[in-house]
């Protein structure tokens, strides 16, 4: 139980809905309410498609490359100590993103907006570390992409309830959390090479 909550909340950390908040309400500034949450509703569909079949293929893409469990985790830690920097230190180009009159159709908001190289990477890391436990991730998948979902629906709300800067410093708050939790995955990946 421990497991699927503590991979619920990864999934979620790596998604970064509050970070994505400001994106998504600049790219989707110019349409209608209405047609805003359709469109970030059917962005999100396509996303969990695309997360659902790395999480199945996964693991036979790292048979296929005959990786080991604790490479994986090693690695698994590092990608994600990566994208926790990225979190707290944003770069100008995620911040100043600007916006086309277009609709947006899967990129960037689907990918690599919500379903990115790094969380594409975690599912597979993941679908190789709970080889026979897989219905309890897709289950955390759900339930982060759901939540997910929400926030993004919300955003004009949670905008005005925290202001861009609120939403910045949960977003930094956030990464804390993930680099703790990548050194323990990295920590866990040393452990089991060291006993091997």
């Amino acid at each position: 139980m421990n497991e699927i909550i503590s991979t619920t909340i990864l999934l979620i950390l790596i998604m970064d809905p509050l970070g994505n908040l400001p994106i998504f309400m600049t790219i989707l500034k110019h349409l209608e309410e209405k047609r805003r949450r359709i469109v970030v509703i059917r962005e999100m569909i396509i996303a969990l498609v695309v997360m659902l079949l790395f999480l199945f293929v996964g693991e036979k893409i790292l048979i296929i490359l005959n990786l080991k469990t604790e490479t994986v985790s090693i690695s698994g830690g590092i990608i994600l100590f990566l994208i926790a920097i990225k979190m707290i230190f944003p770069s100008e180009e995620e911040t100043n993103l600007s916006s086309s009159n277009e609709e947006p159709f899967l990129v960037p908001l689907a990918i690599p907006l919500v379903a990115g190289p790094s969380l594409l990477a975690t599912l597979m890391l993941l679908s190789h570390q709970y080889l026979h436990h897989i219905f309890y991730l897709v289950g955390s998948l759900l339930v982060a992409w759901f939540l997910t979902m929400i926030i993004l629906l919300l955003s004009g709300l949670f905008l005005k309830l925290f202001g861009s800067k609120g939403v910045n410093a949960l977003e930094r708050l956030m990464g804390l959390v993930l680099i703790m939790l990548s050194t323990q995955m990295f920590l866990d990946g040393i452990s089991v090479w060291f006993k091997n």
